[in-house]
């Protein structure tokens, strides 16, 4: 109860921050209705402030496919409450299953270590937010002159992102610490189905809250702020949601890892089964499962619809400059994710009918079936209602023949949320010939060709990968670029079109979103199951039959548990590439406003973007550097910090005098995991901070190459080492399911495997999504405060500065790794 108290204490605390900011900003409406709303032209890039300077069109100057487009808007709002209620009525229904003491003990025992987790996170965003309010006021306050209150209002709603982010992660752990130990006693009764439907609909709690929440703050910007404030609202918004989901994300990854790694040593250096509850890394894995397969996704989800929709706003306000058609493109943009919302929720419903169906009553099932067919269920469903919905709302946009092509253009995206999880299933899915060949050469060639193995089968999914992306995004360019009339109504359609694509990835988000924290419900439900000890318990079966009318076979529910783990881990390696694609399609239509600016609406400096410009090819070349820089200062943490826990836990594991780790050990190794994490995470977040002012500050066109460099090189990098974490993950699930080989020289080399692909998958790969979005929202803002100092002080100014930011960035290389080292960093 104080629990499900303290969320909806959070989300009032959102909800009234709003309220205020909304009573701050509140003027009459009607007077802004008889004020006419300035040009929105290309020309608003050059005023003062940047983005931050836009004025959002008024929503009733003009009928949107014959409704108004404030009531429409208004709509999406109550769907996005009902979003959220759907959310909590889930988080209640979960509370309310059965689960034994035993098994409840244990979750609440890692939702408490989870708690703390989260506070001291907390307390670290709270300080990096300083960081980000001394530019924001520098560069609005001091050198753009947007006024005392324009300021306020940017940092406030930094600070609404930043909650959004931080509400979204703390709830999804109460919803999946709820999950995980019903999971583990629904195991109990020997049958598939609630071992399966139990992590989806925590996941599908996860995915509608994130949405929605997200949603409703967005449409509350666009309805209730006056135009003239909203750009700073928005960019606000998504520079603090942007720095949220860089912590949880990136801390996260690094904290699961080390706990990940110190737990699974164990079963090699002691012989001991999976998740043996005499082992105290165990408690802090499952922390970690939460911290960064539920804390650092959620996060970074929420961030990832935000920023997207921030870049498509600023797009269609500087290269749309008729007003009308802005109305209409913004409306229509909101309206269909109002419309995928419902897509997800309907899907999801009759998914769930079918599966019941089919799967109620046996006694086996393919865990991966109805995720699957949920997943091209629902982008067939959001395909559909895209075409009708834009039929409906902009069917005399343009020549008329706009909702068709803009649909296709959007269909390119939602395919993509179907295709690219069925082309992850290829190198990762325990029926994958690429994870058999890592089992198989194992058998022979022990860790060595394990890893090798695995290496091939990432590096093979980063190139099908990156074809399928580079094919879906060209058809939306041969569509945009055989439009006449979409080059009529804006500047630039091809990058309009890449921003519906990344839009359209993130479609269908709310099943997206579930089928990825199916993963950590069903890992953390193995640990509580064997944590429980509940085979031990004196008189366990008959007390089970007594008050749950169950009667247990605990072998068999411990292989169900297993099987649906290796399910988890091919679906959360599926949703990852979707995100990282997101992340790379979407930070091109930010790349452009930032080109924008830099030429005054494409009519300068043009040349200066070619490798005939050196600066701009040396930018191109350096943001590969930082992309190699931090996967090693990411996977250094983990390392130092997986050998810190490991030295603890050899040294206090007792496996002749407990049946149960101490709470105490547990809670030790917690502190080991947030201590490395938060100081991996210091080092690689004021590396990116500074480095970012510095390559801004360098030269303009120099950080546009960076930019784009940091997208291309970061896509690859993690669709490589994501992939290649999940074959080795599920090459070890193998040889436990299936081959029954535990404890054997084939299984300890799957586990060097899969300790290897632990930081590759978890935290490396994924947390370079929101180091893409945060550098290229952050220099939005970098680059502006660079040529507006040129101007003002001179060049020699702004090439001082940059040595000296670029001097302190190294300093922080130099100690994510050197005062991180195992040696270094011996207490």
């Amino acid at each position: 109860m104080r629990a499900k108290t303290g969320l909806l204490r959070g989300a009032g605390r959102l909800c009234a921050l709003l309220a205020v900011l909304a009573a701050i900003l509140a003027v009459p409406s009607r007077a802004l209705a008889q004020q006419p709303a300035p040009a929105a032209a290309p020309a608003q890039a050059e005023r003062t402030g940047g983005e931050a300077s836009l004025v959002l069109p008024d929503l009733d100057l003009v009928d949107v496919g014959g409704y108004n487009g404030r009531t429409l808007l208004m709509g999406g709002m109550v769907v996005a409450a009902l979003g959220i209620a759907f959310g909590l009525i889930i988080l209640t229904q979960l509370k309310n299953l059965p689960v034994h003491r035993s098994m409840r003990e244990v979750s609440e025992l890692i939702y408490e270590t989870c708690k703390t987790y989260l506070i001291t996170q907390g307390k670290f965003l709270a300080l990096l937010e300083i960081f980000i309010a001394v530019i924001i006021v520098l560069y609005f306050g001091l050198l753009s002159g947007l006024g005392t209150m324009r300021v306020l209002i940017i940092l406030l709603f930094s600070v609404v992102g930043i909650l959004g982010s931080y509400s979204v992660a703390w709830f999804g752990i109460r919803v999946n610490t709820y999950a995980n130990s019903r999971t583990a006693f629904a195991s109990l009764e020997g049958k598939p189905y609630p071992v399966y439907a139990i992590p989806l609909r925590s996941g599908m709690s996860v995915g509608m809250m994130l949405i929605s929440v997200e949603l409703l703050i967005m449409l509350f910007i666009l309805l209730f702020i006056p135009g003239d404030y909203a750009g700073p609202c928005f960019i606000g918004f998504a520079i603090g949601e942007s720095l949220g989901a860089a912590a949880l994300r990136i801390a996260g990854g690094i904290f699961t890892k080390i706990a990940d790694i110190g737990s699974d040593l164990m079963k090699i250096v002691f012989n001991i089964k999976e998740d043996d509850a005499r082992n105290p890394g165990v408690i802090a894995d499952c922390t970690g499962d939460n911290a960064g397969d539920s804390v650092g996704p959620s996060a970074d989800g929420f961030e990832t619809y935000g920023v997207t929709g921030v870049a498509l706003i600023t797009f269609i306000l500087l290269a749309v400059p008729q007003q009308e058609t802005q109305v209409k493109l913004l409306v229509w943009i909101f309206v269909m994710r109002v419309m995928m919302i419902i897509a997800s929720a309907a899907s999801y419903l009759l998914n769930e009918a079918m599966a019941k169906a089919r799967y109620a009553s046996a006694s086996r099932m393919n865990f991966e079936a109805p995720l699957t067919s949920l997943v091209w269920l629902t982008s067939i469903v959001s395909v559909i209602l895209t075409f009708i919905v834009s039929r409906i709302l902009i069917p005399d946009l343009g020549d008329g023949t706009l909702w068709w092509k803009l649909g296709i253009i959007i269909t390119c995206g939602t395919l993509a949320g179907a295709i690219i999880p069925e082309l992850v299933k290829v190198f990762t899915s325990v029926d994958s010939s690429h994870v058999r060949e890592v089992v198989i050469a194992s058998e022979e060639g022990g860790a060595s060709l394990n890893i090798l193995a695995g290496f091939v089968a990432g590096n093979f999914s980063a190139y099908w990968l990156g074809l399928s992306i580079v094919s879906l995004m060209s058809i939306g360019y041969f569509v945009s670029a055989s439009s006449a009339s979409m080059s009529g109504l804006m500047l630039a359609p091809a990058v309009f079109a890449f921003g519906l694509v990344a839009f359209g990835f993130l479609g269908m988000g709310p099943v997206t979103i579930a089928v990825d924290s199916y993963g950590p419900v069903t890992d953390n439900a193995q640990s509580v199951f064997e944590l429980s000890v509940i085979e031990g318990i004196p008189g366990i079966k008959e007390e089970l039959k007594r008050d749950f009318g169950l009667t247990v076979a605990f072998d068999k529910a411990k292989d169900l548990l297993e099987e649906n783990d290796g399910a988890g881990n091919t679906f959360k390696a599926t949703a990852k590439p979707v995100l990282i694609g997101t992340a790379v399609v979407g930070s091109t239509t930010m790349i452009f406003s930032i080109i924008m600016e830099l030429t005054q609406g494409l009519t300068q400096n043009i040349d200066k973007l070619s490798l005939l410009h050196a600066p701009f090819l040396l930018g191109l070349s350096t943001g590969g550097a930082m992309i190699y820089w931090f996967t090693g200062a990411s996977t250094q943490a983990v390392t130092t910090g997986a050998y810190r826990a490991v030295e603890f836990i050899k040294a206090n594991i007792r496996l002749d005098r407990a049946d149960k780790a101490s709470v105490e050990d547990s809670k030790k190794v917690v502190e080991i995991c947030t201590q490395y994490a938060q100081r991996g995470m210091f080092n690689i977040f004021l590396t990116v901070f500074f480095a970012t002012l510095a390559f801004a500050f360098i030269e303009p066109f120099f950080f546009i190459g960076y930019l784009i460099s940091i997208a291309l090189f970061g896509l690859y990098q993690a669709v490589f080492m994501a992939n290649a974490g999940g074959a080795w993950d599920n090459a070890k699930k193998i040889v436990e399911t299936e081959m029954k080989m535990k404890n054997t020289p084939l299984h300890a080399a799957t586990v060097v495997g899969d300790t290897v692909g632990d930081p590759f998958k978890d935290t490396s790969s994924v947390a370079l999504n929101p180091v893409i979005k945060f550098t290229t929202l952050f220099g939005l803002l970098a680059v502006s405060l660079a040529v507006r100092l040129s101007t003002e002080a001179g060049p020699a100014v702004t090439r001082g500065l940059a040595a000296a930011f670029l001097v302190i960035s190294i300093i922080f290389v130099y100690r994510s790794f050197y005062a991180m080292r195992i040696g270094a960093a011996r207490h």
